[in-house]
């Protein structure tokens, strides 16, 4: 079995920390590209899709201001790299599945990581949720399917070594 660090100190083509900032830093983007889209239909502002993620940190304070715009965006993309790096833990030690089929693997990761926003982070959170909770949104499923768990799951298949 190779290390992570060794695989870390080779460099090149087998680096995992490749994986986890091309396939974060994509999903991310991709992630709040739709979420901008998706609100901007129903007439919300970025800058308001970005106080949103930053309620989960401030609750209500996050509604005025430039700093919780700031935060909801790191927030977005540190919790994207945090998925990336699991999905590529996961890949390269033990699920024989994201080293096979990248195509399977990362819309039902997508899956996964909706259910897991959806269920246990924001109500963990400060964001608003609903008493009967968050309703299941078929749109915001495949964007985490297609958007989210696919690029994570390719990026892995391309720079980590053994995932093929």
């Amino acid at each position: 079995m190779i290390e992570t660090t060794n695989i870390i100190a080779a460099g090149g083509r087998s680096m995992p920390v490749r994986a986890i900032l091309i396939g974060g830093l994509t999903a991310g983007a991709m992630d709040l590209s739709f979420a901008f889209s998706f609100w901007a239909l129903k007439g919300v502002a970025p800058v308001a899709v970005l106080r949103g993620i930053a309620t989960g940190w401030l609750g209500p304070a996050a509604g005025t201001g430039t700093a919780p715009v700031f935060l909801g965006l790191l927030s977005h993309f540190l919790l994207s790299l945090l998925f990336a790096a699991v999905f590529v833990l996961i890949a390269s030690r033990v699920a024989a599945l994201g080293r096979q089929s990248p195509w399977l693997a990362g819309p039902l990761y997508g899956v996964a990581v909706y259910f897991l926003m959806n269920r246990v982070v924001l109500p963990l959170s400060n964001f608003a949720v609903p008493a009967d909770g968050t309703r299941l949104s078929f749109a915001d499923l495949a964007a985490h399917m297609f958007l989210f768990g696919l690029p994570i799951a390719l990026a892995t298949q391309r720079w980590v070594r053994g995932i093929s």
